[in-house]
C-alpha cells in the first residue's frame, strides 16, 4: 500500500483526509499518462454520497486540463465502471466512493484499461505527483478535453447483466434494501425486466442516509421485513453495490461464505468450477472449508481484499471467489464484485434447482465467529508489536484445531481488526476481549 492507495483506491474523510486537491492531481496525471499521443477516453461513476459530486467535477476537471476526453456515467455501481471500460475501450475508469463508509468519507478508486483495480505502479506515480515531487505538463489549445455525460452508459450495463443470466423470474417475490446508494440507480429495474415482483427498502438518496442503518452492513430491517413478508428472497447491497449479503425467507443471513458455497456447488455439478476451486480470503469461515470438502472442492486462501482474491483467481483461472463480506467475483464475466451480478447468479440457481436459499445452505455449518475493530495510533507498529504477536499466538494454541484467531491492520482505516472463530459464542467473546484489552492497555 502507498501513501494515499491502500487495497481499495484512495479513501478519507471528504474535505480533510481528502480533498478536491488530490481529486484534481489524480485526474491531471491520468489524463496526462494515457493521453501522450492522443486525447485520453476516461470514463467516471460515483455513488450517492453528498460529495461525490464535488470529487466527480474534481476529477473529471483534472484529467480535461490534461488532455482527457471524460464520460460521465453518473449514480452506478462500481462493477458497471469496470464492465463499460472494457466493452467500450476505455483508456481507465474511476469510481467516486467509499462503499460501506459513512457518507462523510468518500473514495477514488481507479480502474485500468482492462477494467481492473489499478496498477500499483501507477498509482505510486500518483502519489509521487500528489506530493510535488514530480511535475507533468497540462494540455494548451486543441489539446484540451472536454466532459460529456454519458447516458446511455448505464443501459449497456443493465442489458448485458441480462444477457450473461438470462433467468425467467416470473412469480418471484424479492425484497432489495439498496442503502440508499448505488443500487438505486438500476438494481429493482433490471430484476423487474426479468419478471420478479420487487419491493425496495431504502431507496431515496440524500446524500447523507447512504449505509445508515441499511445496507449490507445493517440488515437487520431486511431480515425483520423477510420475517414478516411473503417473499422469496431479500437483498442487501453496499454504497457503490460491489457486495451482496442476502436474506432466506425465515430471515437468515446468507454472507459472501453461504453464496460461495451454492455458487460452488452448483458450478462443480454443472462442470464449470476449473479445478474445483473456490478463492476464498482469511477471513471466511472454517464452516465453509468443512462444507467444501465434503463436496470434494478445493480452496484457495488470499489476504483480505477481493483484489487480492481477483489476482490468484487471474492467476490460476479460478472460476469463482470472494470474500466473506459479500464480494463476489465470478471469473467468466467480471473482474471486479458485482452485487447485482451475484443477486441474479444466486437467483438463477434457485430457479433451476427448485430450492430456497434455506435449502441450498442447509448443509454448510458457520462457526461462531466475533470481530471486532480497536483504533490504533499507527497500525503497521502495532502489528510488530511482540508482545501483540506472543499474546495472538497463546490464544492459537489455546484454541487449537476447534477455532482459529485472526489479526490484521484494516486496508483502508487506523484500526485492528481482531476476529476469533469458536465453538461457542462465549469463547468467541473471551478471546477477541482478550487481545482487544492488552492493544488498549499497552497504548499501541
Amino acid at each position: 500500500m502507498g501513501k494515499y492507495f491502500g487495497t481499495d483506491g484512495c479513501r478519507g474523510k471528504a474535505n480533510d483526509t481528502l480533498t478536491l486537491e488530490m481529486a484534481i492531481k489524480i485526474g491531471q496525471y491520468l489524463g496526462w499518462y494515457y493521453g501522450k499521443e492522443r486525447h485520453a477516453k476516461i470514463l467516471i461513476g460515483k455513488d450517492t454520497r453528498l460529495s461525490s459530486d464535488m470529487f466527480e467535477m474534481g476529477l473529471a476537471a483534472g484529467a480535461a486540463a490534461c488532455g482527457a476526453n471524460v464520460y460521465l456515467l453518473g449514480v452506478c455501481p462500481t462493477p458497471a465502471v469496470s464492465y463499460l471500460i472494457g466493452k467500450e475501450h476505455f483508456d481507465c475508469g474511476i469510481m467516486v466512493s467509499a462503499s460501506h463508509n459513512p457518507f462523510h468519507d468518500n473514495g477514488i478508486k481507479l480502474f485500468n484499461g482492462e477494467g481492473c483495480k489499478m496498477n500499483p505502479e501507477i498509482e505510486l506515480e500518483i502519489e509521487k505527483y500528489m506530493d510535488d515531487e514530480i511535475e507533468i505538463e497540462v494540455a494548451h489549445e486543441e489539446g484540451i478535453g472536454c466532459a460529456i455525460e454519458w447516458k446511455d452508459g448505464l443501459q449497456l450495463y443493465e442489458s448485458w447483466l441480462k444477457e450473461i443470466v438470462p433467468v425467467n423470474l416470473t412469480g418471484m417475490n424479492i425484497l432489495l434494501d439498496l442503502a440508499n446508494g448505488s443500487a438505486t440507480s438500476c438494481a429493482a429495474q433490471t430484476l423487474q425486466e426479468l419478471g420478479a415482483n420487487v419491493e425496495v427498502l431504502h431507496s431515496t438518496p440524500n446524500g447523507v442516509n447512504i449505509n445508515t442503518k441499511c445496507g449490507s452492513t445493517h440488515p437487520e430491517e431486511l431480515q425483520q421485513r423477510m420475517k414478516e413478508g411473503d417473499y422469496h428472497v431479500g437483498f442487501a447491497f453496499d454504497g457503490d453495490a460491489d457486495r451482496l449479503i442476502a436474506v432466506d425467507e425465515d430471515g437468515n443471513l446468507i454472507d459472501g461464505d453461504h453464496t460461495m458455497y451454492i455458487c460452488g456447488s452448483y458450478m462443480k455439478e454443472k462442470g464449470l468450477l476449473h479445478d474445483d476451486v473456490v478463492v476464498t480470503t482469511v477471513m471466511s469461515n472454517l464452516g465453509l472449508y468443512h462444507a467444501l470438502s465434503a463436496k470434494g472442492i478445493k480452496y484457495e486462501q488470499t489476504a483480505v481484499g477481493d483484489k487480492y482474491v481477483f489476482e490468484c483467481m487471474k492467476e490460476h483461472d479460478y472460476s469463482i471467489g470472494g470474500e466473506q463480506s459479500g464480494h463476489i467475483i465470478f471469473n467468466a464475466h467480471a473482474n471486479t464484485g458485482d452485487g447485482l451480478l451475484t443477486a441474479m447468479k444466486l437467483l438463477e440457481i434457485m430457479v433451476d434447482t427448485k430450492k430456497s436459499l434455506k435449502q441450498l445452505s442447509e448443509d454448510l455449518f458457520i462457526y461462531p465467529q466475533l470481530l471486532i475493530n480497536t483504533p490504533v495510533k499507527d497500525k503497521q507498529a502495532a502489528m510488530e508489536d511482540a508482545e501483540l504477536l506472543e499474546a495472538v499466538d497463546q490464544v492459537a494454541k489455546e484454541l487449537g484445531d476447534e477455532g482459529r484467531i485472526l489479526v490484521r491492520p484494516s486496508g483502508t482505516e487506523p484500526l485492528i481488526r481482531v476476529m476469533v472463530e469458536a465453538k461457542t459464542d462465549e469463547l468467541c467473546s473471551l478471546y477477541v476481549n482478550r487481545i482487544i484489552d492488552f492493544i488498549n492497555e499497552k497504548g499501541l
